[in-house]
């Protein structure tokens, strides 16, 4: 019998259920018990949050095998390849594993109809389980309580910021979306918070549920070294260490690297100083800011998609030499692209946008339209991010920097075109 390639089984299961996201964990718990699934790794760090997932996986990642841990990290979405959601001793789970975990899956779900992001946690889970993983670490897809990744119980649940994005699915508020992220806490387990102020919705699950909290700037601080750029510190009460700075460079990873600290420290094992300074140092992830250079002009590449990823940004860009930014912006058709102009204001001296193709996306007319009255108002407009990104190329004028962000697709198309040149 000839197996199906990756490509037909991706295209296979993005048919399977009639919604792309169809929240609730009856479906997926039900496939996990009748593929025997019992737990991915010895133990488990769950990461949800608005922002900041990928990289806090990152750098857990890291660090954990720095340590000499045999690690597995479930990321989503992917950039250029699906491969890039399931890890393995940091290398990217090959075609033939991944399509032997969809076979599995296939034989055993019956008449339940999976979603595209359920068939790949169930994978990820499948695949990590026969690894012998001494760390699994999932990223939450979508919200917490009803994501697909809740299905396994964390010993250390992560959320690294809770704010606006998917209202949708996850409420109008903080507050709302608060409780919705907090669902992946566990009764007696740690809860580590990246925000200094979380919403209250938060604190009051993790009271209820017995979940001990773990706060940045209450329980673990971190900043720049006082007499050292390169360094900075983190501690808690009875430890403390100097670390390198993140070679990932907006300012907020300090914090994400701070977080993935702090649950790595709440198992019952902590890594040691050394690993901790090495997979700070050695943390990479596509897309948070790659820089690039072509012809004198440099290019840097994020995902940053909602107002809170751009104040991030505008925070790095604040913390630059001052040089003229151009932007190339293309967002999808659910996502506040006027919060997102909006948080980078005037630091971006000329827009560039582009309209995105599939089911959530925009051609470059409607989203320009949507941007009537804000500081992106008079951008060119591309039909594609490629032209968009080849035409502020051309325009760029020495010493000029060109931010491309919007949405992982956006990211995906400028990485792909900076590949082919």
């Amino acid at each position: 019998m000839q197996t199906r390639s990756l490509a037909d089984w991706l295209s296979h299961i993005e048919r399977i259920h009639p919604k792309s996201i169809d929240m609730g964990l009856e479906r997926i718990r039900e496939v996990s018990k009748r593929l025997g699934l019992t737990r991915p790794g010895r133990e488990v760090i769950t990461v949800g949050g608005t922002n900041g997932k990928g990289s806090t996986v990152a750098f857990i990642e890291a660090i954990a095998r720095a340590d000499g841990r045999r690690v597995g990290a479930y990321t989503s979405p992917h950039l250029l390849a699906y491969n890039e959601r399931i890890r393995i001793d940091g290398a990217d789970a090959a075609d033939a594993d991944i399509v032997a975990a969809f076979e599995a899956i296939e034989a055993a779900r019956g008449e339940v109809a999976l979603t595209y992001f359920e068939y790949g946690t169930l994978a990820a889970l499948w695949l990590f389980e026969r690894a012998g993983l001494d760390l699994a670490i999932l990223e939450v897809g979508l919200g917490g309580r009803l994501d697909a990744t809740n299905i396994v119980d964390a010993d250390v649940a992560v959320i690294t910021t809770v704010d606006l994005d998917h209202q949708d699915y996850l409420g109008d508020d903080r507050e709302s979306i608060g409780f919705e992220k907090a669902g992946i806490a566990r009764g007696f387990k740690p809860l580590v918070l990246g925000d200094d102020d979380p919403p209250s919705s938060v604190l009051r699950h993790a009271y209820l549920i017995g979940a001990s909290a773990v706060r940045a700037g209450c329980d673990f601080f971190f900043a720049p070294a006082p007499d050292d750029e390169a360094s900075w510190n983190w501690r808690e009460v009875g430890f403390e260490v100097e670390l390198p700075r993140p070679a990932l460079s907006a300012p907020v990873q300090m914090r994400n690297a701070a977080v993935a600290i702090a649950a790595l420290r709440a198992l019952d094992t902590a890594p040691s100083d050394e690993a901790l300074a090495r997979g700070v140092a050695q943390a990479r992830v596509a897309g948070r800011l790659q820089r690039f250079e072509r012809g004198g002009t440099e290019i840097l590449v994020d995902v940053g998609h909602n107002p809170q990823a751009a104040r991030e940004l505008a925070a790095w860009l604040d913390a630059q030499p001052p040089r003229p930014t151009r932007a190339v912006f293309a967002a999808l058709g659910d996502k506040d692209a006027v919060g997102v102009v909006a948080a980078l204001g005037e630091r971006i001296a000329a827009w560039h946008l582009a309209g995105l193709s599939g089911p959530r996306g925009v051609s470059v007319e409607a989203f320009a339209e949507r941007l009537r009255g804000g500081a992106a108002e008079a951008g060119q407009r591309h039909a594609s991010v490629a032209e968009a990104l080849a035409a502020a190329r051309a325009a760029a004028g020495e010493g000029e920097r060109i931010l491309v962000f919007g949405s992982f697709h956006t990211a995906a198309e400028a990485l792909q075109a900076l590949a082919d040149g």
